[in-house]
């Protein structure tokens, strides 16, 4: 508008100027005539005007002003009364459009949001403006409506909620007003049974009639116990044919478009679920927000009512009660005065009672005492072998209380001695049995018990089996200390060993005839005297005080090697220091039993040198294998990403890592030779230098072709082509020939396999079931042996190869001390596929550390892993 308003001013100037113009043309020639005639001072007529004109054509110019100012005035006047015109209609045009926006906004004030006013041509950024303002009108308008709608159905459902007090009543309503509301068909209301722990269907109603269902669903169960479980609502559009429809009388067994289930929530716990169906073809999303908003309150309600009934139930069965209690009280009271008669008659035969008790409890006691007290344990049997009856004495005799032995089976225990003997008894019933026999008392100690038994079932005061055992123990040991003195002096005599008993104060009280070889000095010069008053040479008595010294300090036996020199011969003996403990745990004597392991330790020296050179021989061979073994640095300088975990199990081994650079081609191999150690070792080194060998020979040898060789060569080497050998030594092997330049591997097995990552997936490429070296695995007719598979593999960017020994899958460990298998090496390379090779490295070595964990390393472990 200010633009227009700026035009109309502009046109003004422009009309005003033109007037000007054409008035300062006509003033313009007559002030020149003016001048002229005042200058000549005559009057001049048209001759001289002529002769003036030609004399000066600027005249003529002067004449024409005032016709040529007042055609251009005339032009621009028209041009500005078209400019005046168009301004006009524009301002007119403006005024019809600020009209149409005052309407505009006049309807939509009015809440009349369908009006249109704008051309869809036309439209500006006004236009747009204001219909974008009308949209979200409408749209305010309408969830204004959704809400509204959505509140006056929850209200309806609270109001229904607040009144009702019956439950019957409650449930009904709720469903035919949800069902009438929402403009369904048909609907059923399910209340959750605590004690069935189902969805039990309450109540059913369709078609304005009241339906009467039977069905139950577990929770999880169908589309009712499904929306149960999942506390959310369950929408179909599409119902399952088998889904179950109510008949109508008027539209048929027509079934329902649409399904929405809605769980009920109170407490925090499921109290029932809502089924409604309609025949629309879908549900307005009102009718899903007020079934949500409804949820909790309906099931808040339900949790009150069963709340308030199991109360009302609590309460009901109080009063029950009560009213019981009330009528057996009145009861009690009248027994009452009955019973406190009879209570004076029986105080009164109590007291005699007592009197007899009292008198059996104290012939009782007297005969416990002397049973308790009594050198022999009595049992009683039935015809079981059940202890009927038991002494208090086998406390003090085998250590069990009576109660512990009472209506238990002894001879499940094993007594088999004592078994025997009741069988026989069983048998023999005039007999009597007397036996000896070893027993283990409860305090685990060993005694020596005689037991003497009798069939006294025929006695209806003992009615059964009768053991009477003693304690013999004391005896045995006299017996067999006095038997053991006997033969310990027949082997003591005969003993090539020294044996000297001597006391505290150093009295020899017993020495065998080997003193004299010993020390030089007889055992009847010893026997009976002082080891100060013998003759001992001085270092052999103080070895003695010595040992007596430090045997009472230790109180235990104590062994020593010393050196006797007699006669300048030397002796190597192991002295044997035995206290003799008595009573109270005080040392009496001491038993001095001398060997003479002179020769012995010349064995054990010579063993120990043998042992050295052996072990020179063992480190020099490890020496010589590590100087073999490939350094991972030169490794690493052509497989940069690569690993080698290899741990032999003793200080050389039978597994072996082998690598070569030999023009375009890496060789690599895990090489697992017959054995551990040194035997595994030597194989190792044929195998070693025979690769070598071929390699150096022929480069263009496939992977297998140079297996094939490797097994001549290793046959050749230990003889096992003549048929008459029986050497079976050789290995197993997985040898790798990589092509960097050509991105191509080749891969041939003798037994031991290759493990391929690529991507996420593991290959296993088997090796073959021979193996290089032993004897040819025989084969039907004059068939050859079977030569070693070539596998040739594509190398993609990050793939990785993985080859080992049967020593880590073999070793035994884990909580069940079972092998580790190579099928988990093969699962733990594929769960860790993003794994480096330096991670690969660290892993499965802690992997094996832990799984070796309380276990030996049984075999030798070589794993080496190649990212390319």
């Amino acid at each position: 508008m200010t633009k227009q308003t700026s035009n109309i001013k502009k046109s003004k100037i422009v009309f005003q100027y033109t007037i000007r113009g054409f008035l300062f043309g006509l003033f313009f020639p007559l002030l020149i005539w003016s001048f002229l005639l005042i200058s000549n001072k005559y009057y001049l007529n048209i001759e001289d005007i002529k002769l003036m004109h030609s004399n000066n054509p600027l005249l003529y110019i002067i004449d024409l002003a005032p016709i040529v100012i007042g055609f251009v005035t005339f032009f621009l006047a028209g041009k500005v009364s078209q400019d005046r015109m168009q301004l006009i209609e524009q301002i007119n045009k403006n005024k019809t459009i600020i009209s149409q926006y005052t309407n505009f906004a006049k309807q939509i004030a009015e809440d009349n949001f369908s009006v249109n006013e704008f051309e869809e041509s036309n439209k500006n950024e006004l236009d747009r403006t204001l219909l974008l303002m009308q949209r979200n009108f409408i749209e305010k308008q309408k969830k204004e409506t959704e809400l509204s709608w959505v509140t006056k159905g929850k209200e309806k459902i609270a109001e229904i909620l607040r009144i009702n007090t019956n439950f019957d009543d409650l449930i009904k309503e709720t469903l035919i007003t949800l069902i009438e509301y929402t403009n369904s068909i048909q609907g059923s209301f399910y209340i959750f049974d605590d004690e069935k722990q189902k969805l039990v269907n309450y109540y059913s109603y369709a078609y304005n009639r009241s339906k009467f269902l039977k069905n139950e669903f577990n929770i999880g169960e169908g589309l009712i116990g499904q929306a149960a479980y999942e506390r959310d609502f369950v929408y179909r559009k599409n119902i399952p044919e088998n889904y179950f429809t109510i008949t109508s009388g008027i539209i048929g067994d027509k079934k329902p478009n649409v399904l929405l289930i809605t769980p009920l929530i109170g407490n925090e716990q499921i109290q029932g679920v809502i089924e409604i169906a309609s025949l629309n073809s879908e549900y307005p999303q009102t009718v899903i927000s007020l079934l949500n908003e409804l949820k909790e309150i309906i099931g808040q309600t339900l949790f009150n009512f069963k709340a308030n009934l199991t109360t009302k139930k609590l309460l009901e069965d109080a009063q029950k009660l009560t009213d019981k209690l009330q009528k057996n009280e009145n009861e009690l009271r009248k027994n009452a005065k009955q019973m406190e008669l009879t209570q004076i008659e029986l105080e009164k035969s109590n007291a005699e009672l007592a009197a007899k008790i009292l008198e059996v409890e104290t012939g009782q006691k007297r005969i416990h005492a002397l049973l308790e007290n009594a050198s022999e344990v009595i049992t009683i049997y039935d015809t079981n072998g059940i202890v009927q009856y038991v002494s208090p004495s086998v406390k003090t005799i085998l250590g069990f209380e009576p109660e512990e032995m009472i209506g238990i089976n002894r001879f499940e225990r094993g007594d088999k001695i004592l078994q025997d003997a009741f069988n026989e008894l069983l048998k023999n019933p005039n007999i009597e049995k007397v036996f000896e026999y070893q027993y283990t008392n409860k305090n685990k100690k060993r005694v020596w018990l005689e037991t003497r038994g009798r069939n006294l079932l025929s006695n209806p005061a003992i009615n059964g089996i009768i053991f009477n055992t003693r304690d013999i123990t004391v005896r045995k040991e006299a017996e067999t200390a006095k038997r053991l003195s006997s033969e310990m002096q027949a082997l003591s005599e005969n003993s090539l060993d020294m044996i000297v008993r001597i006391d505290q104060a150093g009295n020899i009280y017993y020495a065998n005839p080997m003193t004299e070889k010993f020390i030089g000095i007889s055992s009847d010069k010893l026997t009976g005297k002082n080891i100060n008053n013998v003759g001992l040479n001085e270092e052999i008595l103080s070895f003695f005080k010595t040992i007596i010294h430090k045997t009472n300090i230790a109180k235990e036996e104590i062994q020593e090697e010393t050196v006797f020199n007699i006669d300048d011969t030397k002796q190597i003996v192991q002295f044997n220091s035995i206290p003799e403990i008595g009573e109270g745990g005080v040392i009496r004597t001491f038993l001095f039993v001398v060997h003479d392991i002179t020769e012995s330790k010349q064995i054990e020296l010579e063993i120990d040198k043998k042992n050295k050179d052996i072990t020179e021989s063992i480190n020099y061979a490890h020496r010589i294998q590590s100087a073999i073994v490939p350094d991972m640095n030169i490794v690493k300088r052509y497989l940069p990403k690569s690993f080698m975990f290899f741990r032999p199990k003793d200080v050389v081994s039978g597994d072996l890592p082998w690598f070569m650079v030999k023009g375009d081609n890496i060789y690599i191999a895990a090489i697992d030779c017959t054995g551990h150690g040194v035997p595994g070792t030597l194989i190792s080194f044929i195998g070693y230098f025979s690769l070598n060998n071929i390699v150096n020979k022929e480069e263009n040898k496939s992977a297998g072709e140079i297996l094939d060789e490797l097994h001549i060569q290793v046959r050749k080497t230990l003889k096992q082509d003549s048929p008459d050998s029986k050497a079976r030594d050789g290995m197993d092997i997985a040898l790798l020939k990589i092509n960097p330049k050509n991105n191509t591997l080749e891969f041939a097995g003798a037994h031991n396999p290759l493990l391929h990552l690529r991507g996420e997936k593991v290959t296993r490429y088997k090796g073959d079931r021979k193996a290089v070296g032993g004897k040819p695995m025989r084969q039907r007719g004059n068939k050859k042996e079977k030569t070693f598979t070539t596998h040739k593999i594509n190398i993609e960017k990050n793939d990785k190869f993985f080859i080992f020994t049967d020593g880590f899958p073999d070793q035994i460990g884990g909580p069940e001390g079972r092998k580790y298998q190579a099928g988990r090496i093969q699962k733990e390379i594929e769960e860790k596929n993003n794994f480096s090779m330096t991670q690969y490295y660290d892993f499965f070595v802690a992997q094996f550390e832990n799984w070796m964990k309380g276990y030996k390393q049984i075999d030798d472990v070589l794993f080496i892993g190649i990212e390319i």
